[in-house]
């Protein structure tokens, strides 16, 4: 027999959560999987779970002998008077607002969300774009208006549950009667059968459609952004309203550029000569009619791994809701290129520099941090 899961862990609490915390969660999980609401195929047995769970904890006595020896101490808890151990009826009417509504397959449910992957450029995620997309959904057959006859033909009353959808079967128990409210099997809970199927959709009421939809991809995005186009999922059920489609944005790399938040990075290799004398580069970057530049001045001395910030040239900031809030900076991170082959008129020229720079040295530890506080920034993309 499988072990019970732990009381603290099926209302998901803490051990020394209050009276009041367990009530909430409790709350919160009879309305999860409650079979009356829940689709779930186990939702039953996770009620009982939750119940079963909350009459320990929230009984003080009973919670101090769960504390203390387990699930042995309280087993006594679930058997004698059916109705022992079990939660206030006023707790399950406040789960579902004051009492229990009826659920059946003929009640109003909201349709399936889907979820569409959504390629596009490194420019196209910075500046915005609009991609017209192409997706599958289901959609009320058109042939029979998605009652599942034949053109002509009309669904007839379910005779086995007399169009109710439900089939009530009663029984005697020595606490009385006993109602056990299961689905029609003939009809599926739908109270109708259709005796000549339309030959469109083969009686299932829905076909699979391809639906074209223009994606409005706002400017600032990053790869994993989720867009939502509200009402353009799955159709409801029985009058229930359509699911949404979820765009999810994957970026293709740049060659020369990277994203850190914001801000945008490039790298740029100058000689040691450049390094040292300081020197005037033309850098690329982004705008939304293409590439362009701009010059950044290197200061005599520059070193490597150095960063220079060009304002206002990286990504265009977005808000919660959308809209834009200024723009992000474009990072260039400075690489001095040490030559691994000289010609003789280099080397000569090295040689002659190096005797007028001195020996080498080694700084003291705290002077040595600038190098690795800029690897730690660059990280990965270093």
């Amino acid at each position: 027999m499988a072990s019970k899961r732990d009381y603290y862990e099926v209302l998901g609490v803490p051990r020394d959560a209050s009276s009041e915390d367990i009530k909430k969660a409790f709350r919160r999980k009879a309305r999860e999987y409650h079979p009356d609401v829940s689709d779930s195929p186990d939702a039953e047995t996770k009620f009982k779970e939750v119940n079963e769970a909350y009459a320990v904890l929230n009984d003080p006595q009973k919670r101090g002998m769960y504390d203390r020896y387990g699930h042995s101490a309280v087993e006594g808890t679930f058997t004698g008077d059916p109705f022992s151990g079990f939660p206030d009826l006023s707790d399950i009417f406040d789960v579902f607002g004051g009492g229990f509504r009826t659920h059946t397959r003929r009640a109003p449910r909201r349709g399936q969300d889907l979820q569409y992957r959504l390629t596009i450029d490194f420019e196209e995620a910075i500046f915005g774009t609009e991609r017209e997309i192409e997706y599958e959904r289901t959609v009320n057959c058109p042939a029979c208006g998605g009652t599942g006859a034949e053109p002509g033909t009309s669904p007839v009353r379910c005779p086995n549950c007399q169009g109710s959808g439900e089939v009530r079967n009663v029984r005697q128990t020595f606490l009385g009667q006993m109602v056990n409210i299961t689905t029609c099997p003939q009809c599926q809970g739908t109270g109708e059968i259709v005796n000549t199927p339309c030959k469109r959709c083969n009686g299932r009421t829905r076909i699979r459609e391809v639906h074209h939809s223009v994606v409005r991809v706002p400017a600032g995005v990053d790869d994993g952004t989720q867009i939502r186009i509200s009402d353009e999922g799955e159709p409801g059920l029985n009058g229930g309203p359509p699911g949404h489609l979820y765009i999810v944005i994957s970026v293709q790399p740049h060659e020369f550029f990277r994203r850190r938040g914001d801000d945008l990075v490039i790298k740029v290799q100058v000689n040691v000569a450049q390094a040292a004398l300081g020197t005037s580069l033309l850098i690329p970057i982004l705008t939304q009619e293409g590439e362009s530049n701009t010059h950044v001045e290197l200061s005599p001395g520059t070193q490597s791994g150095q960063v220079y910030t060009v304002k206002r040239k990286g990504v265009p900031r977005l808000r919660r809701d959308g809209t834009h809030a200024g723009f992000g900076d474009l990072q260039v991170i400075v690489e001095v290129d040490i030559p691994k082959r000289l010609t003789a008129e280099q080397r000569e020229l090295f040689e002659k520099l190096n005797e007028t720079l001195g020996e080498a040295t080694i700084p003291p530890a705290h002077e040595r941090g600038f190098f690795e506080r800029v690897m730690d920034w660059l990280g990965t993309d270093g």
